[in-house]
């Protein structure tokens, strides 16, 4: 099966890339791997106050994956996979795309306005060769319209 690999964050380019990478697995039979990241710990002193940090951020992440998914599901009727880790982004993502020969392209959604954000900045870089997908790149400034007819 073709799976399209969508990182979601808060940003509203991340909610572009989910709609676009919906609409082509659907087209193509194929599905939708979801990936959020949590930030980087923060080290506090007392033990108990960094469990509790790193467990709201956690729970925040989780959130924010399944609203997504719960899109997901209701615009397409596609059940997404969900994986939440910890660590460097584009790190996680080729790991990722290296446990997993289904995944077929990486789908970003640069900024509707301003410079790409720091994961299109970086596989649209330094490492646009490196990967063995495609990564496709949404504009941000689509409208969903556009997107169902573009995808």
């Amino acid at each position: 099966m073709r799976i399209y690999l969508v990182v979601i964050d808060e940003s509203p380019e991340a909610s572009v890339a989910l709609r676009f990478a919906a609409r082509r697995a659907v087209k193509t039979g194929g599905g939708v791997a979801i990936l959020t990241l949590l930030p980087p710990a923060e080290f506090v002193p007392w033990g108990g106050v960094q469990a509790t940090i790193e467990e709201e951020a956690r729970q925040h992440a989780e959130g924010l994956v399944a609203a997504a998914a719960g899109t997901l599901i209701a615009e397409s009727g596609l059940k997404p996979t969900i994986t939440v880790r910890e660590g460097d982004a584009s790190k996680v993502i080729r790991e990722m795309i290296a446990d997993n020969s289904e995944i077929a392209a990486l789908v970003l959604a640069a900024a509707a306005s301003g410079p790409p954000g720091p994961l299109v900045s970086h596989f649209a870089a330094s490492e646009a060769g490196a990967l063995s997908i495609p990564v496709m790149i949404v504009p941000g400034s689509l409208s969903p319209e556009a997107i169902d007819r573009l995808s």
